[in-house]
């Protein structure tokens, strides 16, 4: 049996969804960041699932869904949507990306 310092502790790189080795994993941890900024704002209101649903347009296990992290029926667009719903303005910012990078980033800031 190991002890506990000679485990092998490897750091993370910041975003779990690139240390899985998920498929773009920076669109998937800007979702991630998008629905926990909806959760705080739906905690924030004090309303449970089923008025947060009215308010937002979506039904309550749509809602449910969205608050485990299941955004496979959510594209950005219906996010924003939203996100406006609850009285957040959105601002989308383009920008070149640094020569060191091939692709560019989807950041989201709340």
């Amino acid at each position: 049996m190991r002890k506990k310092s000679d485990e092998l502790v490897i750091r993370g790189s910041g975003n779990v969804f690139a240390d899985i080795k998920l498929d773009h994993p920076e669109e998937v941890l800007a979702k991630a960041k998008i629905v926990d900024a909806i959760g705080d704002l739906i905690a924030d209101r004090k309303i449970n699932q089923q008025g947060a649903a009215k308010l937002v347009g979506l039904t309550q296990p749509q809602i449910s869904r969205l608050m485990r992290g299941d955004t496979r029926e959510f594209s950005y667009e219906r996010l924003m949507r939203v996100l406006t719903a609850l009285g957040q303005d959105v601002e989308i910012t383009i920008r070149r990306a640094p020569r060191t990078r091939k692709r560019g980033h989807v950041l989201v800031h709340p």
